[in-house]
């Protein structure tokens, strides 16, 4: 058992992110609380079991008896009573990433996966690839892969991997979070436009890759997808080698999969580095970016000294992340499909991927937009064309009620445009008439492919239970 080291609040303390890290410092032998406004499961009963206290509201006497350290979150105003209660008595304060980095990166080989799509996929193979080989790495990442009890891991070894974000860090510390993580081996999937609510342009978001890319040390390395040319691009003044990866065939990377395979099992394929074929690996796991992910964590293992054997195991072995292609139920041979996909390229590429998997019966395609870029106009266009794979694709309420529709995604129009590239669509505002639509059609062997980076009005529990009642 790891003696006590000290007292450390979390602000925020609910989020998958902050969660996740309150139990990693539980781990690590610190005595961990916390606060939030929104209490509720999943997070609090995990908290609970790791006999972590949350205290719910915002409020001075949240900070008695005095912490040694308090965690501001980025959901966190300036503002907030409890945050101006932290300033005022003069408690030492941070932010979660400063805090990751300072407390278990320092003296680890970080291993830090950045990209706006595919970073939880990949943190969390590449944690189990050295997980299952013995390495006993550390890793904390923003979802809960099925081969891990939960999100983080303290891990002994030399190695900690670690999901990094470019969004903002905490009102007082308005950078990047993968810029407070040290990267060592830096890994890029792909870099395009997102978070709406705090970049203007994807020109902004490349300049704070630029910035990541300058902290990874001349030992160190950086592995970039060649399918991703903006990413390709911030990586070209890079001070340690740069390597490339790909699973399509007409990108070239040193790198690369061939004759890929996709079936209801999941995926296979022939690795090659430059022309050297190292054998065919099967992974779990549909769609070509997923094989790309597998390409860029095998690359990484092989240079962590893992053997192809050791590998092509660990891979067959990988269980995924919830919310990534989750099959949550099948219900009168009705498939019942949970994924996180948000960004028109992530839909587009779940769609097709999903479609691969489960070649027969329809494709129902239903799509929440409820980030703050997804619900905005910003991809009015691209998601137009994000749906060509489905049967059949539902258009929910936009997420965020509050904007103006000025800048509101146009649900109607995104029907239409659907329509226009030959394939059917429409938009149903109330989710229980979402469900009472697909119980009406869904016939067996079909699949409801849900798509939502939230709870999506407990659409989940209320189709499970229609389809079971029907």
């Amino acid at each position: 058992m790891t003696e006590p080291k000290g007292t450390i609040h979390l602000m925020g303390i609910c989020g998958t992110g902050m969660g996740s890290f309150a139990g990693l410092l539980k781990r690590a032998g610190y005595t961990v609380r916390g606060s939030d406004a929104n209490v509720y499961p999943p997070m609090s009963d995990k908290l609970a079991a790791w006999g972590i206290e949350v205290r719910e509201g915002y409020r001075a006497k949240n900070l008695d008896p005095a912490p040694d350290l308090v965690v501001v979150g980025n959901v966190i105003r300036r503002t907030n009573p409890e945050a101006e209660a932290v300033v005022a008595r003069g408690l030492e304060y941070t932010s979660f990433p400063k805090a990751l980095g300072d407390l278990f990166l320092a003296d680890k080989h970080s291993v830090v996966v950045s990209g706006t799509h595919g970073k939880t996929t990949t943190t969390s193979l590449i944690a189990w690839l050295l997980t299952s080989a013995g390495r006993d790495p550390g890793m904390l990442v923003g979802g809960v892969p099925a081969n891990f009890d939960e999100g983080f891991r303290l891990g002994g070894g030399e190695h900690f991997v670690v999901e990094g974000d470019e969004y903002d860090t905490a009102y007082f510390d308005k950078v990047p979070k993968f810029l407070h993580y040290k990267p060592r081996t830096l890994i890029i999937t792909s870099l395009e436009f997102d978070h709406a609510d705090i970049y203007d342009d994807v020109e902004a978001i490349e300049r704070e890759f630029e910035k990541v890319v300058a902290l990874v040390p001349a030992e160190g390395k950086i592995y970039v997808c060649a399918a991703a040319p903006r990413a390709v691009a911030q990586t070209r003044r890079a001070k340690c080698d740069v390597e490339t990866y790909s699973a399509r065939d007409d990108v070239d990377a040193q790198w690369t999969a061939r004759d890929v395979e996709f079936s209801p099992d999941g995926a296979s394929f022939a690795l090659f580095s430059g022309r050297v074929r190292l054998g065919r690996f099967e992974i779990g796991l549909a769609g070509r970016h997923n094989v790309e992910n597998a390409v860029v964590a095998i690359a990484f293992a092989l240079s962590a000294g893992m053997s192809v054997t050791e590998i092509r195991e660990g891979l067959a072995a990988f269980g995924g992340v919830a919310r990534r292609q989750t099959v949550r139920a099948v219900i009168d041979g009705v498939r019942i499909i949970d994924d996180f996909a948000h960004h028109p390229t992530a839909v587009a590429e779940t769609v097709e991927a999903v479609r691969l998997r489960y070649p027969e019966g329809r494709l129902f395609a239903i799509f929440e937009p409820r980030t703050a870029t997804s619900s905005r106009k910003f991809f009015q266009d691209a998601y137009g064309r994000a749906f060509s794979s489905a049967t059949e694709t539902i258009i929910a309420a936009v997420g965020r009620k509050e904007l103006d529709a000025s800048e509101k995604l146009d649900t109607g129009a995104l029907v239409e445009a659907i329509r226009a590239h030959g394939q059917s669509a429409r938009h149903i505002e109330d989710v229980d008439a979402i469900v009472a639509a697909l119980v009406a059609e869904a016939e067996p062997n079909d699949t409801l492919l849900f798509m939502s980076n939230g709870g999506f009005g407990g659409i989940y529990t209320k189709i499970e239970e229609a389809l079971r009642n029907r």
